[in-house]
């Protein structure tokens, strides 16, 4: 598992965990990437500094050691460092919708669809769908959130 520094075109810093270098590219190309903050896909790979997991466990219960800004002083000042708590908050409220999500599998854009048009009770579900059933949403007004299936397991 790779997991690289992401940043969108509005500033914001995330993680993705990819399997690969290649997986990442292959991700981009067809635009699977996104911002969990704003959602633009327009999303590049930063500078990370690497992680190594040693197998034992501090006395904090950490498995690996601290990232470390490659520039300290840099992100004290920059944007980012400031939206730290708020991707915090993102990542647990996400969690929490998941946990509390129906799984309705892959029927997934027929019953948003039937939630958007009244014929069933709104409420947050979860499920699959192709790129291009979450584009037509997207396209249709209704809103997803498409979350590949590592960010999903990530979030668990």
């Amino acid at each position: 598992m790779k997991v690289l520094d992401l940043r969108c075109q509005q500033d914001h810093a995330f993680e993705g965990w990819f399997a690969g270098e290649q997986d990442y590219l292959d991700q981009r190309q067809r635009g699977l990437l996104q911002c969990p903050l704003c959602g633009t896909s327009d999303v590049h790979k930063t500078l990370s500094a690497p992680r190594i997991n040693r197998g034992g466990r501090g006395k904090e219960g950490a498995a690996s050691a601290p990232r470390v800004p490659a520039d300290p002083g840099a992100a004290q000042n920059s944007e980012s460092a400031v939206s730290v708590p708020a991707q915090a908050a993102w990542l647990q409220a996400a969690r929490r919708m998941l946990a509390q999500a129906e799984d309705v599998g892959p029927r997934f854009a027929d019953e948003a669809r039937r939630m958007h048009r009244g014929e069933t009770p709104e409420r947050t579900i979860k499920g699959e769908a192709s790129v291009a059933d979450a584009v037509q949403l997207l396209d249709e007004g209704i809103a997803v959130l498409p979350l590949s299936a590592a960010a999903t397991e990530t979030l668990h």
